[in-house]
Parts: C-alpha cells; sequence; structure tokens
C-alpha cells in the first residue's frame, strides 16, 4: 500500500514540475499609455525584461523607454530583427525606441545574446 502512494506522489509531483517548466503560459502584457499624438511604455531591464509584453495600438505612433539596471554585458544591447533595431542600452539612463505601429502584429525583441526576450504586440 506504501509504494502504491509513494508512486502516486512521484507521479503529481513529476506532473506538476513538467507544468511549472514546460507548460505553456499566457502573458497579457501591459499597454502602452495613450497621450495626445503618442502611446508610451517603460520597460525596466534588470535580469530580464518588465514588463516583457507591451500591448500598442495599431497607427499611433509609440516610443518604448528602456532603463538597464543589469550590468551584465548579455543585457547592454537589445535588438528588434522584425524593425532592423539592434540598440545599445546605456546602464541606470532612459533609452528611448520608435516603434512602428502601422502594421499589426506581435513582434519580438530580445537582448544582444538572445538570452531574454519581450513582445510587443500591436493591436488594430
Amino acid at each position: 500500500m506504501i509504494k502504491i502512494i509513494v508512486v502516486i506522489v512521484a507521479v503529481v509531483l513529476i506532473g506538476l514540475i513538467a507544468w511549472w517548466f514546460f507548460g505553456k503560459r499566457q502573458d497579457k502584457g501591459v499597454e502602452a499609455t495613450l497621450n495626445s499624438k503618442t502611446q508610451t511604455a517603460t520597460v525596466s531591464v534588470n535580469g530580464g525584461y518588465n514588463p516583457s509584453t507591451i500591448v500598442l495600438k495599431q497607427g499611433v505612433p509609440a516610443k518604448l523607454t528602456f532603463n538597464r539596471k543589469d550590468a551584465s554585458s548579455c543585457l547592454e544591447r537589445v535588438v528588434f530583427e522584425d524593425f532592423g533595431i539592434n540598440d545599445f542600452l546605456p546602464q541606470n539612463e532612459d533609452h528611448v525606441i520608435e516603434i512602428d505601429t502601422t502594421k499589426a502584429g506581435e513582434y519580438d525583441f530580445a537582448c544582444g545574446m538572445n538570452m531574454f526576450h519581450g513582445k510587443v504586440m500591436v493591436k488594430p
């Protein structure tokens, strides 16, 4: 009887561990702040990107402000492959990147070593 309980507990734990590490999580994202003519969002860069998903409105000019707190060389660059952006992020300073919002879609960004990721969602 004890062997059966141990096996059941082990299977449940393995299932939970697999779900935790490999389960697909939906990140709804943070909506940009709309001003009269533009939309803005701030991304803190410290061991990753926070928020990692930014939601923008299509057709409204957008500016993302990145502020890098992390001293690692991996996070000193941000790359938006779809937009041809590969910018250096100075440490403890704001760096503004303008995003093209003419086309709706999801656009990934990553650090210079492609280890940390984020996403911009442009919605109609």
